[in-house]
């Protein structure tokens, strides 16, 4: 079956989109506003982009009048913001950050989430989150129903027990996160596996070894 998005609506490329394109990792986003408010929304449009410079990315759409949600706006306006990931220890608290509330509503208090002091940029970061990324402002690049967000990472907060500090690996399968497949359904990440890449040079040789074998 094919589908041209030249001739789709709006709401079928999205469906196609987030529905195929999974499991996608949830970024529970702080912010704040200039007259300090906090603000936590969970964004599925969302990933790392680059180690050097440090960047992740962000999706947001707008409102349905179009105007831009409150994250996107305390963005803007402070140049700062945090990326909470997300386990199953707080997946609940995510899902009730999402709730349209009204700007003067505290999304952290409202979940129930702790609002830790970040290290180096304003808005706080949320000290149940398994890991956190102090994120600055890079870029926003615009379009008429969204903002694609530019965040360079200046800080980073890990609890212990994710992570090998002497060699900074990740403690796996202790650390697992959760991602959004599509709708309201959601994936665990316990289910791993081992794959690990060869070089040119082994694929060769086991090239040749089945080739001999045959």
């Amino acid at each position: 079956m094919e589908f041209d998005f030249t001739r789709l609506s709006k709401q079928e490329k999205y469906k196609l989109l987030v529905s195929f394109v999974v499991p996608r990792p949830i970024a529970l986003v702080t912010s704040r506003c200039p007259d300090g408010v906090n603000n936590a929304a969970p964004i599925s449009f969302f990933n790392v982009f680059s180690d050097e410079p440090p960047l992740l990315i962000l999706g947001i759409q707008h409102k349905p009048g179009g105007s831009p949600k409150d994250t996107t706006r305390n963005i803007h306006a402070t140049g700062e913001f945090v990326v909470n990931m997300v386990d199953e220890s707080i997946a609940r608290q995510m899902i009730v950050s999402s709730i349209d509330f009204p700007p003067e509503v505290d999304e952290l208090e409202a979940s129930q989430l702790t609002c830790a002091d970040s290290s180096q940029v304003m808005p706080g970061r949320i000290l149940e989150a398994p890991v956190a990324f102090e994120c600055r402002l890079e870029r926003s690049v615009e379009y008429p129903n969204r903002s694609i967000i530019f965040g360079e990472v200046v800080n980073m907060h890990v609890q212990d027990q994710y992570i090998d500090a002497e060699r900074l690996h990740v403690r796996s399968p202790a650390y697992c996160p959760i991602s959004r497949m599509h709708a309201d359904t959601y994936t665990s990440t316990r289910d791993q596996f081992q794959l690990p890449r060869v070089s040119y040079e082994e694929w060769l040789n086991s090239c040749e070894r089945r080739i001999n074998q045959a």
